[in-house]
């Protein structure tokens, strides 16, 4: 699976840490796994990923850097895969939104309720674990803001960045 994701800054990464704390029978994200889908490009190992890169690369020629505000942690009861519930900072960036309604035009989704109508930007902090103790972090929090100046090529089968591109691309 490859996919097109923003690099979360430290700030991010380290309130993630500190929510999970409170989260002990949680699977959490640990250093440097913190990241925020923008597309998965393709779900067939077998697909030529240096093809993937070049059209997606195009595709991204003229995107500007674009805001990203995180003001909330929410939690998805019932996600379509993996272990429930998920604690996830809630995203804001109407940015990313377009950007990534720009790539399902040529990318299909992978999965409809996570993409296509179903995106819903968020950073995971958490999976499973109690989900009383989950809602017990929701809410609110003190608002976190970037610009993204950079995106990151994902491959989730070897769990490693590929290569970046920057913005303005």
């Amino acid at each position: 699976m490859y996919s097109l994701n923003v690099p979360v800054p430290t700030e991010v990464a380290t309130a993630a840490r500190e929510v999970a704390r409170r989260l002990p029978q949680a699977r959490v994200r640990n250093r440097g796994e913190h990241t925020l889908g923008v597309k998965r490009l393709a779900s067939d190992p077998d697909a030529p990923y240096n093809r993937i890169e070049a059209r997606t690369r195009e595709l991204l020629r003229g995107q500007p850097a674009f805001e990203v505000r995180i003001e909330e942690i929410d939690l998805f009861s019932d996600p379509p895969v993996g272990s429930a519930p998920v604690v996830h900072f809630v995203v804001e960036s109407p940015g990313l939104v377009a950007l990534h309604e720009r790539l399902a035009e040529v990318f299909d989704p992978v999965d409809d309720q996570i993409e296509g109508d179903g995106y819903s930007p968020h950073v995971t902090i958490a999976r499973g674990g109690s989900r009383e103790m989950a809602e017990r972090v929701t809410g609110e929090i003190e608002p976190i803001e970037w610009s993204v100046s950079e995106l990151i090529f994902w491959d989730a089968t070897h769990n490693q960045q590929i290569s970046t591109v920057s913005l303005p691309a």
